[in-house]
């Protein structure tokens, strides 16, 4: 088994996919450490061939790893050298949708970047909106979100929002329950009428108990029994007006991103646009 493995992400656009395809499959080899390098815009053979040889030199004959988005089919084949272990991301899948859908592919580099200006304008715009409803600012303009988190304070409901403007594009709200919202059994006007937008964020009382004491060690506001007392109102806010809940605990940011989105049928809707 190799200890450690040099791995290049070669690409004619960023590299980003190329580095993204690549580090989803090697996280799964946790017994070998990986030299990275990522190597964008690689457009003419010339490019391919002075990209192949900074490969060889910097690996010393140790059958580098090289995960490939170039569309060019020359450049491809400079590249998987007998001396590299080569993954053609794009060439191998698109090949197959050739013939599955029976028409040629654009093999145009970057066209997916081109392709997304409306998506940044969206994006920037979502991103702006989540900044202006942070922590329950303007709730009166609710009824432009496209989601709204809401939960007991250090539940996660800023960094999940956040990642719901800048990688997903959506106008992203959220909403702290403190103790004026809690003990009353209450929610504001504004998040009741929109509540088909609202997901609830949870977790165990021992969970939060944990990641405010850190900031707070000692306080009654870490305590556990404040923890457990401000998730069991909360809980109950929830079911009383009808709010799925998802459970934060254990799960990274992109993953309950996704999930909140699910529960909300949110991709369903905006497949069905498209």
């Amino acid at each position: 088994m190799w200890n450690s493995k040099d791995v290049y992400y070669v690409s004619d656009s960023t590299a980003i996919l190329a580095e993204d395809m690549g580090k989803a499959l090697l996280c799964q080899f946790h017994g070998v450490g990986f030299n990275e390098e990522k190597i964008p815009f690689v457009r003419t053979p010339a490019d391919a061939r002075k990209a192949l040889d900074h490969i060889l030199e910097q690996s010393g004959g140790r059958s580098p790893l090289v995960f490939c988005t170039i569309m060019d089919r020359e450049c491809r084949e400079i590249l998987n050298s007998a001396e590299v272990d080569f993954y053609d991301i794009f060439g191998t899948f698109l090949d197959r949708l050739e013939v599955s859908l029976e028409t040629e592919a654009l093999r145009e580099p970057g066209f997916s970047r081109h392709s997304d200006d409306i998506d940044l304008v969206r994006r920037v715009e979502a991103i702006h909106y989540s900044i202006r409803h942070d922590d329950g600012t303007k709730t009166n303009e609710y009824g432009e979100a496209e989601i709204i988190l809401v939960g007991v304070s250090r539940s996660g409901k800023t960094p999940v929002s956040v990642y719901l403007a800048t990688h997903m594009g959506l106008k992203s709200a959220n909403f702290p329950l403190t103790s004026d919202h809690l003990d009353r059994y209450e929610l504001p006007r504004d998040l009741v009428s929109n509540r088909k937008k609202v997901v609830g964020l949870t977790c165990s009382p021992q969970h939060l108990h944990k990641i405010r004491e850190k900031r707070y060690s000692g306080s009654r506001y870490a305590s556990l029994a404040t923890c457990t007392r401000e998730l069991q109102q909360a809980q109950e806010l929830f079911m009383r007006h009808n709010i799925k809940v998802l459970h934060t605990e254990g799960k990274s940011i992109e993953e309950l991103a996704v999930q909140a989105t699910q529960l909300l049928g949110i991709a369903k809707k905006r497949w069905r646009k498209r």
